[in-house]
C-alpha cells in the first residue's frame, strides 16, 4: 500500500486522535490537512491513492481514531470503502466532497459514514466533527493481536501416520482448547486430511498459494471448510494439482492464517523442502512422526541431527502404532537411535484406527487409548493440565 507518514503514532499525545487521510487528488487531500493543523488531532498517514479493499484490514491494524476519504476522485469505489472500513473496524469514518449532494450525503450514510464534510470547510466544521469523533473514542484502544500458534507435524518416512495424527490433533485441539483452530493441508499435491475427516472441499491449499499477492483474511476465510466438530480446513486438492509455489507463497498463507486463528495445525507430511521456509521457525512445535521399525528409526535420527539442531527444544518425537518390544528394539535402543526420549507414545490400535478411516469419524471423538494420547497432545499444546484417567468400575447386577 503506498503510503506517506507524516508522524508515529506514539509521538502523539494520549488525548489527541490519530487519523487516516486518503485522497488521490493532491491538492483536496492537503486542504485537509491544512484544515486540521492547530487542532487536537494529528494526521498520523496520507494515503495517495485508494487502498485496494482486502488491503483494509492491514490498515485497520493501525487503530487510527478517525478516517477521512476523498469522495470526489472516485464516488462509487472510495464509497465501496467507506462501507469495507466500517464493518471492519470502528474508526469514525468521515467524507469530504466539494459537492453537497443530498443524494450522495444518504448513501455515505448508510455506508456507515458518521459526517460529511463540504469543501471549502466553514469554520469550526472539522473542529465540530473532531469533538464527535472524540467522544466515540474508545477509553481504551484494543490490543493487537497476538499471532496464533503454529504446530507442524512431520513424517520420517511415507505412511508413517502423519495425517490421521494432524488430523485428530487439530480436532481435539479446537474441542479441548475451545478456540478457533485451522487444520492446513500441505502434503501436496496428494494430502488426505480431507478424506480423512470425511469433508469435501470446493477449494483447496493449491488455491490459496496460486493467489498469495491477493491472500488476505477475507480471501483466506472463502477457502475453508468447516469440519462438524467446529474445525476449519484448508485441504489439498481432490483431483492431482501440480503445486508450483514457492517459499514466500507459503509463509504469506502462514501470516494470514495466524492473524484470524489461535491455533493452526499443518500436515507437512514428508517433505522435507520446507525446511527452508519460516514453517519450522515459527512452529511452537514440531511433531515428528514415526514408528519402531529400522528405517523409520534411521531416518529420524538423521532429521533429527540434521534439520533440528537448532530446533531441538521445540521438537517433540511421537512413536505412533506403539508396540512395546516391536521387533525386539527396547526403550534403550530407541531413545539412542533418536538421540533423545520419545515424547508420546500412541498405542497400535489397527482395528480402531482402520474403523475410523473408513466411516471418516475423527478417533479423538471417540474413547479409546489412541484418542486418550492424542487428547493429552492438544491439551498439552494449548496449556491445559493432563487429564485424569478414570479408572473403570466393575459391578454384579
Amino acid at each position: 500500500m503506498m503510503s506517506t507518514s507524516t508522524q508515529g503514532p506514539d509521538a502523539l499525545g494520549a488525548n489527541v486522535l490519530t487519523i487516516a487521510l486518503i485522497g488521490p487528488d493532491q491538492q483536496r487531500r492537503g486542504a485537509v490537512a491544512i484544515a486540521l493543523t492547530g487542532l487536537q488531532a494529528g494526521v498520523t498517514r496520507e494515503f495517495p491513492r485508494y487502498p485496494e479493499l482486502d488491503e483494509v484490514p492491514r490498515m485497520l491494524e493501525d487503530n487510527y481514531d478517525v478516517i477521512i476519504v476523498d469522495l470526489d476522485s472516485n464516488p462509487e469505489y472510495a464509497l465501496d470503502l467507506v462501507e469495507t472500513i466500517c464493518s471492519s473496524g470502528s474508526p469514525t469514518v468521515m467524507v469530504y466532497s466539494a459537492q453537497a449532494d443530498s443524494e450522495l450525503l444518504v448513501r455515505c450514510m448508510r455506508a456507515g459514514a458518521r459526517e460529511f464534510l463540504t469543501q471549502p470547510f466553514a469554520p469550526g466544521t472539522i473542529a465540530e466533527a473532531l469533538v464527535r469523533a472524540s467522544v466515540r473514542r474508545p477509553s481504551a484502544r484494543p490490543a493487537k493481536k497476538t499471532a496464533g500458534r503454529l504446530f507442524v507435524f512431520l513424517g520420517a518416512k511415507g505412511g508413517s501416520g502423519v495425517t490421521t495424527l494432524a488430523c485428530n490433533f487439530a480436532v481435539s485441539l479446537a474441542a479441548e482448547s475451545g478456540q478457533n483452530a485451522l487444520l492446513i493441508d500441505l502434503h501436496l499435491p496428494l494430502g488426505d486430511a480431507a478424506l480423512d475427516l470425511g469433508i469435501t472441499a470446493q477449494y483447496s491449499t493449491v488455491n490459496a498459494l496460486q493467489n498469495a499477492a491477493r491472500l488476505d483474511s477475507n480471501f483466506l476465510s472463502k477457502l475453508l471448510t468447516k469440519h462438524s466438530s467446529g474445525l476449519s480446513v484448508l485441504a489439498a486438492p481432490g483431483k492431482f494439482t501440480p503445486d508450483k509455489s514457492t517459499h514466500d507463497d507459503i509463509d504469506k498463507l502462514l501470516a494470514v492464517a495466524r492473524q484470524d486463528f489461535e491455533y493452526i495445525v499443518v500436515d507437512a507430511g514428508t517433505r522435507l523442502d520446507l525446511a527452508s521456509s519460516t514453517l519450522f521457525e515459527q512452529a511452537s512445535a514440531i511433531y515428528l512422526i514415526t514408528q519402531v521399525s529400522i528405517p523409520e528409526l534411521r531416518n529420524s535420527n538423521r532429521l533429527v541431527s540434521e534439520f533440528f539442531a537448532k530446533s531441538a527444544a521445540k521438537l517433540e518425537i511421537v512413536l505412533n502404532r506403539y508396540t512395546p518390544r516391536s521387533l525386539g528394539v527396547d526403550e534403550e535402543h530407541i531413545t539412542k537411535a533418536l538421540t533423545r526420549p520419545a515424547t508420546w507414545r500412541v498405542p497400535n490400535d489397527y482395528a480402531t484406527a482402520r474403523r475410523t478411516q473408513n466411516t471418516a469419524t475423527p478417533l479423538s471423538l471417540e474413547d479409546s487409548p489412541i484418542s486418550r494420547v492424542i487428547r493429552q497432545m492438544a491439551r498439552t499444546a494449548c496449556g491445559l493440565p493432563a487429564t485424569t484417567e478414570k479408572k473403570k468400575r466393575f459391578g454384579i447386577f
